[in-house]
């Protein structure tokens, strides 16, 4: 199995498991954390976790002042695809740090793979 593969089925299995998926904001000014991409040019990224503590991992230096925040599945599909594909933003998939290979997918893509676990219900 690929290591793509590995870390999407990872994720995928955690998040239909709890029904949330994790993403970094900042309490203040409520903005979430995007940022360039690694992989595509002119293109910004979005980290997902699919668990609190792995996102809290990133709450340091220049992310210090974000905190955790669970986005349900259901939001994610009722509200958050609209949004960030309007905005052009992929998602980055357990975000790692920046000396190790990342998995960024397009957000239909992502989406896709996120429907076909709900539907296994």
């Amino acid at each position: 199995m690929s290591e793509t593969n590995s870390t999407l089925n990872t994720f995928l299995s955690a998040c239909k498991a709890s029904q949330v998926l994790w993403a970094l904001q900042d309490k203040a000014s409520e903005d979430w954390v995007v940022l360039d991409s690694i992989n595509f040019e002119n293109t910004e990224v979005m980290p997902l976790w699919s668990s609190k503590a792995l996102a809290q991992t990133h709450c340091i230096d220049e992310w210090e002042s974000y905190t955790p925040c669970e986005i349900s599945l259901s939001d994610w599909f009722e509200f958050w695809i609209e949004d960030l594909n309007e905005d052009g933003v992929i998602v980055g998939i357990d975000w790692q740090d920046n000396d190790q290979e990342c998995l960024e997918m397009e957000l239909s893509e992502f989406t896709q793979a996120l429907a076909e676990i709900e539907s296994l219900k």
